[in-house]
């Protein structure tokens, strides 16, 4: 392996991190996983996703899993921005930074003096990735948008969930994922650029707008055709069978029977050929009917119920059916898809002697990206970046 894939495709890369939650810490940590330097800029109180998640007891305190995996591979810098110290160093990071990282309410950069007109007299070449609720302008720009917020205005709440229950949520920050991975790929489409015209540029990455293109083919069927859809539980939208189907020990089994060849291999593992012949069944388009679903539904269950979780699966793979149990994170932790391809990393941790967090992705074969160090105390690399900033000031002898 040579030295650039161990250093990462990102190397020579710097990032300032102004950013606090998840969304923004979110986006740089994928720019740290693949080698940029990324500094993250902290106030005297530390980002709040520090006191998210769980938290281990230690000896000089608690340790937060959380920070120790969505601050891994970055440096943290303790800096009051309100203060005109705090400030003055900041501007000597960014300076010399290829891109900003940010993810304040718009307008809160402008008032400290980090509006993107200020920054670019100063480095031209700076790409400044702003991440918000609602984009850095429009009648919505000003509101607070977190992101179950933005999931509910970008459609994505009311599709999510039971048809006769009130909209659900998914008990994770999917939207702040997802706007993260946008924002981090503007990034790359903005310094790619940059090698050509030598300026950088605002990347404006707006979690509703995130959320909102999962609606993909649902914004051209309501245009032409006024359809608004429903939620549909566990199952696919004018598709099936594709859903989650109970087992004797008390789990489910996802089973996604789309296409026409696959429908039939499940009937025949069903040792139901009849279905086959139905003609409420016998087609894509005629199995995809919400009546024709719900009954073809309740024949699927009626079957797999009388399996366990382990042997269904296995009896469907050896049919060459999709499916899967519905995992746990017990069970990803005894899988050995995880294990073989990297996603259960162990991270050395000063207190803890290691934590494991979740692998890289995606995977590139020549430059792979590396886990460099668990995410950082509070402060632990401000001494040696302020020392960094004054040998910026000094002249060369």
């Amino acid at each position: 392996m040579n030295e650039r894939s161990t250093r990462g495709p990102l190397a020579g890369l710097t990032v300032i991190e102004i950013g606090n939650t998840i969304a923004g810490p979110a986006c740089a940590r994928l720019l740290a996983d693949f080698g940029a330097d990324v500094i993250k800029i902290e106030p005297p109180e530390g980002d709040p996703v520090r006191q998210m998640g769980r938290h281990v007891a230690t000896e000089s305190g608690d340790a937060s899993l959380y920070a120790a995996s969505i601050l891994r591979g970055k440096r943290s810098v303790v800096l009051d921005l309100k203060s005109t110290e705090g400030r003055a160093a900041a501007h000597a990071l960014i300076e010399r930074a290829d891109i900003l990282v940010e993810n304040n309410r718009p307008g809160v950069m402008e008032r400290l003096g980090f509006g993107y007109d200020v920054l670019a007299q100063r480095n031209p070449g700076l790409v400044m990735v702003r991440i918000s609720g609602f984009g850095q302008d429009g009648p919505y720009a000003g509101r607070p948008g977190y992101g179950a917020i933005c999931e509910a205005v970008g459609g994505v709440r009311h599709l999510t969930g039971d048809p006769d229950r009130p909209p659900a949520r998914v008990a994770l920050a999917t939207t702040d994922y997802l706007t993260s991975v946008y924002a981090a790929f503007g990034a790359m489409a903005a310094i790619h650029e940059r090698q050509r015209s030598g300026r950088g540029q605002v990347v404006d990455a707006a979690l509703y707008e995130a959320a909102f293109t999962q609606l993909e083919p649902i914004v051209p069927a309501y245009e032409k055709l006024g359809e608004v859809p429903m939620r549909e539980g566990p199952n696919l939208p004018s598709m099936a069978p594709n859903s989650s189907y109970p087992t004797r020990d008390g789990g489910y089994v996802l089973i996604a029977a789309n296409s026409q060849p696959t429908w039939l291999r499940l009937v025949a593992a069903m040792a139901q050929p009849e279905l086959a012949r139905d003609e409420r069944f016998a087609t894509i388009r005629s199995r995809g009917r919400p009546e024709h679903m719900k009954a073809l539904d309740a024949i699927i269950a009626a079957w797999t119920v009388r399996f366990d979780g382990p042997a269904l699966e296995a009896l469907l793979q050896a049919a060459d059916v999709p499916n899967t149990r519905v995992y746990t994170i017990a069970d990803i932790y005894a899988d050995a898809q995880f294990t073989a391809r990297g996603m259960l990393l162990q991270v050395p941790h000063p207190t803890l002697g290691h934590t494991t967090q979740a692998g890289i992705v995606p995977r590139l074969s020549a430059t792979p990206g590396c886990v460099r160090h668990t995410g950082p105390e509070l402060g632990a690399d401000t001494a040696a970046v302020l020392e960094q900033i004054r040998s910026y000031k000094e002249p060369t002898p």
